[in-house]
């Protein structure tokens, strides 16, 4: 995932709160995948340590297992987040629309091209 997708979608004409919201979401998928890495360096060192029945492997396997965990409560809290920050702003954006669903700009008009989210 590069930067490059998020810059597109911030200046395909959004406002400044879809700017920040767009940086939110980088941010927090970058944390994600640092997280996801770790965990992955996490899982291949158990499983050697697994495999090698070292008991002092072995013992060390208990710690790593609860950083594993630690790290996907981390993971889980920052969707949490992500998905919270996203109802917010669809209904940041819904309460900016009339009844037909079209976003008004700040003169009454219909803003061309956008249209309320609706859950699904």
């Amino acid at each position: 995932m590069d930067g490059d997708s998020f810059s597109g979608m911030a200046n395909g004409g959004g406002g400044p709160a879809d700017g920040k919201l767009i940086q939110t979401f980088h941010k927090s998928f970058v944390q994600v995948q640092s997280l996801l890495d770790q965990n992955r360096m996490l899982i291949s060192e158990i499983n050697q340590n697994h495999e090698s029945r070292a008991p002092g492997n072995l013992t060390r396997n208990v710690g790593l297992i609860r950083e594993l965990n630690n790290n996907i409560r981390r993971v889980v809290g920052l969707y949490a987040d992500l998905s919270a920050s996203f109802a917010r702003n669809a209904a940041d954006a819904s309460s900016d629309g009339d009844s037909s669903g079209t976003l008004r700009s700040s003169d009454g008009r219909a803003a061309a091209g956008h249209k309320r989210l609706h859950p699904g």
